[in-house]
């Protein structure tokens, strides 16, 4: 038996968990220490919610509820021509590329082509979507932009109309 196993926490060091509403006579009976009545002394209550504002109407009820977001909406990452300008004349601008040099992060579906900015060199730029100004960009340079097939579609299978047998 090593020193390591005898060690103990010093006299007071640990208190045990106060046992609430076990009697009258543990002191802490009956109320358990919440007082009479009230709404502090009810099972659960409202005050403890993060979101709680006092018993006034909270915000979320106040403020009107307006617009629809899409969960299953393309997320589309935009780049400008003007920074295209990155690349080496002559070579192949696709999303993989574009990921590389750092001009699109995160996650996203679709890439597309803004025309805010100018490119003087020659790029093969292949992308899901592009706008008029920036094709006309590209190809006044003497590149050309190449328009790929956007991914799969998630869409969620229609359910099977129940049949009676």
């Amino acid at each position: 038996m090593d020193i390591l196993s005898k060690l103990m926490a010093p006299e007071g060091a640990a208190t045990s968990k106060l046992r609430v509403g076990r009697g009258v006579g543990s002191g802490v009976g009956k109320t358990a220490g919440r007082g009479q009545k009230g709404q502090k002394a009810r099972s659960k209550g409202n005050i403890n919610k993060k979101h709680f504002q006092g018993g006034q109407t909270p915000i979320q009820r106040r403020l009107p509820k307006r617009g629809f977001r899409n969960p299953q909406a393309d997320v589309v990452a935009e780049v400008n021509v003007g920074l295209l300008e990155a690349f080496v004349d002559g070579s192949e601008v696709n999303p993989a590329a574009l990921q590389e040099k750092r001009l699109v992060r995160g996650r996203f579906d679709l890439v597309k082509i803004l025309g805010q900015g100018d490119i003087s060199k020659k790029l093969t730029v292949t992308a899901h979507r592009f706008s008029k100004s920036a094709i006309a960009k590209i190809e006044k340079a003497g590149g050309k932009a190449v328009v790929i097939p956007p991914p799969k579609a998630r869409t969620n299978p229609e359910p099977k109309p129940a049949t009676l047998t």
